[in-house]
């Protein structure tokens, strides 16, 4: 698969930590070693445990910081000096980044601290700023630690001061912006929101765009139902969102039944028995519900590498319909040059199940899979390739629909001529339950044997498109829901009618519910072949 890199050098980092104002809420004891060090751009976070030992974490160790075990003098002495915990636990420092969080015993005292570093890393937003800067909602990812409050707080002061937007920062545990009624300068000129406690975070979100006009909001741990609801309303609206969830990857989303709304939501559809075979499916599918809240994906690997998904919609209809996704892969090198790697399509082909890998060892019959984007199985040696020349190619199709093979090949104009003997035949098309049972002249021929999961138009066109080096067809089916979905989109903005193009009684089927979901009008007008569906405003 083609791809493209690109490189491009990003601004040097600055680093404020006002890790002063920390240590000074530290027992001295246990604060002496620290200030000691010479280097402390690397410390995590400060663990006090009552009757243990305390500790320092940095990026790459751990440290013992005083012989004696903590004591209740010593949690008190913390206490006494950061600001209120909230209904989570959580309290600052006024005007900095850090973050103190509680650990009680069943009577409600605190028993253990954790003093985590906030630190306002100028630069690290560069690595994005395109994608931030155009207009489109952007979803962040990633481990705990990793740096999602971070890029979070970055990308808010690069929206508010470079490019000027009304950015409205919905504040949680004032993780974003600092403790106390002042922000810290890390935002820049956007507004915080604090939110009284937790379980509120969603009225503040829909209060925001109520009250105060955001031209972009910026969210933080998107963690409840209420929370992606509040996210889709506020998208609805036309206002841009940037904000994190929870979960690593967008297919940890995707099974999330509680976030799934962020990327659309899935949904289990049944269909009839015509599309079913003309897909090479089960009959009961997963489809996406509705379009996604979210245009982006961000998913942060580590610090310095990360994984966009440019269209989330298109994704996720690739992942559910089994296709093999190739997202745009972005890292920064030690001297601060950010590589772009760009796949040429978002989805080619489909995962191999378990049995496929097992059969594509070395160790397996030496034979073509149509599961490989060569056409050929891991680990063997490529079969000679089929040239395209304007003579028909001759196949021999052992188990294969002939009326699918010569509907794929005129579909793709490749000439196909389907021989009724082995010995006229260029290469072999079978479907893989009949090769494991094929007789020795089938296997052993000295023939291209190409190997179909199922026998379905799909799979064959697929197979086609990589022993010919042609394009796959487009879906029809996706092509069709597509057109549907922005169909109702116009709809909606600009009223009037729009006529779709002709298609199948399935795919008008499917049309009709998607603008159901979208609470518009349909009707199906014309006669076959040309019967299409038209979507209009309601009165």
């Amino acid at each position: 698969m083609a791809q493209r890199i690109e490189d491009y050098k990003v601004y040097e980092e600055t680093i404020t930590d006002d890790l002063d104002a920390l240590l000074a809420a530290i027992p001295g004891h246990i604060r002496q070693p620290l200030e000691q060090m010479a280097e402390l751009s690397t410390l995590l976070e400060i663990v006090l445990d009552l009757g243990r030992l305390p500790e320092a974490r940095f990026t790459d160790q751990e440290l013992t910081l005083s012989d004696s075990e903590v004591t209740r003098e010593d949690i008190d002495y913390v206490i006494a000096r950061i600001g209120d915990f909230g209904g989570d636990n959580r309290a600052g420092i006024e005007r900095t980044l850090h973050r103190i969080s509680a650990i009680r015993n069943r009577r409600g005292d605190v028993i253990g601290i954790t003093c985590r570093v906030g630190r306002a890393v100028l630069g690290t937003v560069d690595i994005i700023k395109d994608i931030v800067e155009s207009g489109r909602s952007t979803l962040i990812l990633g481990r705990p630690g990793v740096g999602k409050t971070t890029l979070l707080r970055e990308v808010a002061r690069v929206l508010a001061e470079e490019m000027r937007k009304r950015v409205i920062i919905v504040d949680t545990s004032n993780e974003i912006a600092g403790d106390g009624d002042i922000p810290h300068p890390a935002i820049g000129r956007a507004r915080r929101m604090q939110v009284p406690t937790p379980s509120m975070q969603h009225a503040v979100m829909i209060e925001a765009v109520e009250n105060h006009m955001p031209e972009i909001i910026i969210i933080d741990e998107i963690g409840t139902e209420l929370e992606a609801a509040a996210a889709r309303t506020i998208a609805e609206r036309g206002v841009q969102l940037i904000g994190t969830a929870h979960g690593n990857t967008l297919d940890n989303l995707m099974m999330n039944p509680t976030l799934s709304d962020l990327v659309g939501g899935i949904q289990s559809v049944t269909l009839g028995d015509e599309e079913a075979k003309r897909r090479g499916t089960q009959k009961s599918i997963l489809e996406r519900k509705a379009p996604p809240t979210f245009d982006v994906l961000v998913e942060i690997q580590d610090r310095d590498r990360l994984t966009i998904h440019r269209d989330v919609a298109e994704t996720v209809d690739a992942v559910l319909r089994g296709y093999e996704i190739r997202p745009e892969v972005r890292w920064r090198d030690a001297a601060g040059v950010v590589h772009t790697e760009r796949g040429a399509a978002t989805f080619v082909q489909e995962r191999p199940s378990r049995r496929d890998r097992q059969q594509a060892e070395p160790t397996a019959p030496a034979r073509t899979r149509e599961t490989g984007g060569n056409g050929r199985s891991a680990g063997q040696e490529a079969p000679e390739q089929v040239e395209q020349s304007a003579q028909p190619h001759k196949v021999y199709a052992f188990g294969v629909s002939r009326n699918k093979l010569e509907q794929a090949s005129i579909r793709m104009a490749i000439p196909l001529t389907i021989v009724k003997h082995l010995d006229q035949a260029e290469m072999i098309i079978t479907v893989d339950n009949y090769y494991r049972k094929a007789p020795p002249a089938v296997r052993d021929s000295g023939k291209p044997v190409y190997v179909l999961k199922t026998n379905s138009v799909t799979h064959i066109e697929r197979l086609l498109a990589s022993v010919f080096h042609v394009p796959v067809p487009a879906d029809p089916y996706l092509a069709a829901q597509s057109e549907a979905e922005q169909a109702a989109q116009d709809v909606l903005t600009n009223g009037g009618a729009v006529q779709l193009a002709p298609q199948s009684t399935a795919i008008r089927r499917m049309q009709h519910q998607i603008a159901e979901r979208y609470n518009v009008m349909s009707k199906s007008t014309g006669k076959e072949p040309n019967r299409r569906v038209t979507l209009y405003a309601s009165e």
